[in-house]
């Protein structure tokens, strides 16, 4: 754990508020930042000339839920200079849960984040699960959304409809509670069952929960396909309704149809900030997206969770109903798009037999074996029991660029880490960032893109005293090298570590030390406390 003063010597300081850099020598004791000045010495000392000091980059859109706890130095994020991950994501999570609705959880998140033999689930409730981690000890600090379709299972399983005033009420307590216990916020998933089936109002009124107590609401929203602008003014809707900030995850205009139209989105935030609405978002930087085969699936085939959808799969009649959604009318589940198999790559399997279609299209497996694209979909549905990850390819260069250069942008990985092959910005967005957009294109400032790794997501996450380099603070921080700095995942090796990243500290303590992971594992829970503030 943080020991004795350490001074890191003649550092560029990058300090996360966007302000320019500055040469200087920072010192740290007891986990802290203890003096920042020119001479300042210790017995123990790195030499940090030529290289960037940064406040360590705080992943907004992490899906890390069950990687802290069965990998819990966590290489693929601390490589990459990460020190903080907000987890509970896309409004499917693994608390609050009870018996029941875990084991459907276990099942519909295999393809995220995988279901391991011999797990201990010893946790029921987001106190629980917090104090999981801190038990544990992670290799980075978490924080915790609770997750809406979570809370609707608990409250009126998987029925397709609106709640009734006593189903609101269970969803309303249960996030007071997960509130207090401390989760950060509320996040929601309207592309996944159950949460698409929520309507704007239930929204609203989990959102002035939200509200009252200081957090933000993060949605997966309904589209990001065709009808992607409404379901981002949908958003804005229910933030202006509730009170409750908002931040858009992953926001990305994708698939054809939003070719160029990311000024739109643009557009719509500028409006919603001119009006007052408290509003952030996060991106990735890499063109295609991640998700489960399952999660192509049109709303009604996965009604009743994954047993029923199952069932539904080996029914001739539902089979044809879905091939003309995905083929023809295009599915809720994807984005209302008619499904291009071209587009869609197998990056994991939990069936064995399956292993060697990973890396693979749905158009490639189909033309081998002479058969459609919605077969081989919903042949490899059955066989993998839902479990397939997939990467869509399905963004845009253009849209990217320019959601990223936006004033409200912070840095999400949302990065899945189980699968042959998974998407390498589980283990390369920041790097990415800082390699390829800032120092190679120039699309961002060395000093933007750190605060918006940093400073930026620090304050929509209210964090004490973290994300800036300043007496006082947590150290959390990153010593890089500018011009070396790398992504070096790739689509054909996802899990390579990022170069350049040199030494990285969690709470004091190296858990990156000349490139290199240490195995340490200095992280803790971030909880929200009474004042709307997180604390350890």
């Amino acid at each position: 754990m943080a020991g004795g003063p350490l001074v890191f010597k003649g550092a560029t300081v990058v300090d996360g508020t966007g302000a320019d850099r500055y040469r200087a020598d920072v010192r740290i004791e007891g986990g802290l930042i203890t003096a920042i000045g020119r001479g300042l010495g210790a017995a123990a000392e790195v030499d940090a000339d030529g290289l960037v000091l940064a406040p360590g980059f705080i992943d907004m859109h992490a899906h890390s839920d069950l990687a802290l706890l069965l990998e819990p130095e966590h290489p693929a994020k601390v490589t990459q200079g990460v020190t903080c991950e907000v987890l509970g994501q896309d409004g499917l999570a693994y608390a609050p849960v009870d018996d029941t609705t875990l084991v459907a959880l276990r099942r519909q998140l295999a393809g995220w984040n995988g279901d391991p033999e011999g797990f201990d689930w010893d946790w029921r409730t987001v106190g629980g699960y917090l104090d999981r981690l801190d038990r544990t000890g992670p290799g980075v600090n978490a924080c915790y959304l609770v997750p809406h379709g979570s809370l609707r299972m608990l409250a009126m399983g998987w029925a397709n409809r609106p709640p009734t005033p006593a189903e609101l009420d269970r969803m309303r307590t249960l996030l007071a509670e997960g509130l207090e216990q401390g989760g950060v916020g509320l996040s929601s998933g309207l592309s996944y069952p159950p949460g698409m089936y929520a309507d704007t109002a239930e929204l609203v009124e989990l959102c002035r929960v939200v509200a009252r107590y200081g957090g933000f609401h993060a949605p997966h929203q309904r589209s990001y396909g065709e009808g992607a602008l409404e379901g981002y003014a949908e958003m804005v809707e229910i933030a202006r309704r509730s009170g409750c900030p908002l931040h858009l995850t992953h926001a990305t205009m994708n698939f054809g149809v939003n070719r160029g139209r990311a000024g739109e989105l643009l557009d719509l935030v500028d409006r919603a900030l001119a009006d007052g609405v408290d509003l952030t978002l996060d991106s990735y930087p890499y063109l295609p997206g991640s998700t489960t085969l399952a999660a192509l699936l049109p709303s009604w085939a996965t009604e009743g969770g994954p047993q029923a959808t199952l069932a539904r799969l080996a029914e001739a009649d539902a089979c044809e109903r879905i091939r003309h959604e995905v083929e023809e009318k295009g599915s809720d589940g994807c984005h209302g798009v008619v499904t291009d198999w071209a587009t869609v790559q197998l990056s994991g399997v939990r069936n064995p037999a399956l292993a060697g279609l990973v890396g693979r299209t749905v158009a490639d497996i189909a033309a081998d074996e002479g058969r459609s694209g919605t077969e081989v979909f919903l042949d490899l549905l059955r066989r993998d029991e839902l479990a397939t990850g997939i990467l869509q390819h399905v963004g845009h260069e253009e849209n990217v660029r320019a959601i990223m250069r936006h004033r409200a942008h912070t840095v999400g990985s949302d990065g899945l880490l189980v699968g042959a092959r998974p998407h390498p910005r589980a283990w390369g967005t920041f790097p990415r960032y800082l390699a390829r957009y800032s120092r190679e294109l120039g699309v961002l400032t060395l000093e933007e893109a750190i605060a918006r790794m940093t400073g930026r997501p620090a304050a929509r996450l209210r964090l004490d005293r973290r994300g800036r380099i300043a007496p006082g603070h947590h150290a959390d921080l990153v010593l890089l090298d500018p011009g070396r700095v790398q992504d070096t995942a790739t689509f054909d090796r996802p899990r390579r570590p990022a170069a350049g990243i040199e030494h990285v500290y969690v709470n004091g303590t190296a858990v990156v030390r000349q490139g290199r992971a240490t195995g340490a594992r200095p992280g803790r829970a971030l909880r929200r406390t009474d004042r709307g503030t997180l604390a350890a």
